[in-house]
């Protein structure tokens, strides 16, 4: 795993956080192995979303993730990375309660998973519970923006940040940034917000449906490959149609079976004995 003919060093927290205005960030999310190990030649930053409820688990949104959810798909990860800085969500319901709530969880799932840092949503509402966790050694990333754990209190999967709106963001940019996050999703924002905030703040901005003005960039793996025929968002563009391909090699082998064609002499073995003795 190289840039050019260099190898890639391990990334880290403060690695990303230098990064602040330079080279953009590549981010993906991974939630198995054989990903983790195809993105950690690319990617400088992989996140273990809860995203993985409803990519992997067909839930109906993130809020039925749980933290041993997490800590299963966050070992998974981790055995295939091994350059890119490992971040795992936070899930609904692990952090919100209070400080030392989050915390319990926080060093939970990094001795379970041996992440790099977690990821939370929130804005100033939950700068207190980072700088508590940034200051005993829990690394954090922020999400602002469209924040999923909160679908049901902003009323859906709708753009944030636009009228007056934009201010109270661009508040929650600054509160994360002031609290001590290594660096910040923001989700689903006007461009020119995005743009602002990227401008105003300390740390990097890792965009999804923002800005190409963002420090970074981050979509979900299985969004950018095509896995789903049904469902792209407008912030995605999709790289492959493993779906598509997908589909046709299973109707390939479904037909092959139901004709007889598979499997075919060179698929199975051979050296039977001429006759084969009667069981028992």
């Amino acid at each position: 795993m190289t840039y050019g003919s260099a190898p890639r060093p391990p990334q880290s927290p403060p690695a990303i956080l230098a990064r602040k205005g330079g080279q953009p960030i590549v981010c993906l999310t991974a939630y198995t192995t054989p990903i983790a190990q195809l993105v950690d030649n690319h990617c400088d930053l992989v996140l273990v979303g809860d995203s993985v409820g409803m990519v992997l688990h067909g839930l109906p949104n993130t809020l039925g993730v749980d933290l041993d959810m997490m800590i299963m798909h966050g070992r998974a990860v981790r055995r295939g990375l091994k350059s890119a800085l490992m971040v795992v969500d936070l899930p609904f319901g692990a952090y919100e309660q209070s400080p030392e709530q989050a915390f319990h969880n926080a060093a939970t799932l990094m001795r379970e998973t041996g992440c790099d840092a977690v990821k939370l949503e929130g804005g100033v509402h939950m700068a207190e519970t980072i700088a508590f966790l940034t200051r005993r050694s829990i690394p954090v990333m922020a999400h602002i923006g469209l924040t999923p754990q909160s679908v049901h209190t902003i009323g859906g999967y709708k753009v944030q940040g636009r009228g007056a709106d934009a201010h109270a963001i661009l508040r929650d940019a600054q509160a994360v940034s002031e609290a001590g996050a290594f660096a910040v999703v923001i989700e689903k924002v006007p461009d020119i917000l995005a743009r602002r905030i990227t401008s105003d703040i300390d740390i990097p901005t890792i965009g999804i449906g923002a800005s190409a003005a963002c420090d970074g960039q981050i979509l979900v793996v299985d969004d950018m490959l095509g896995m789903f025929a049904d469902f792209r968002p407008k912030f995605v563009k999709r790289y492959a149609d493993l779906a598509g391909d997908a589909d046709k090699a299973i109707a390939a082998y479904a037909e092959d079976v139901r004709s007889r064609r598979f499997p075919a002499a060179e698929h199975v073995f051979g050296d039977v004995p001429a006759s084969v003795p009667d069981a028992g």
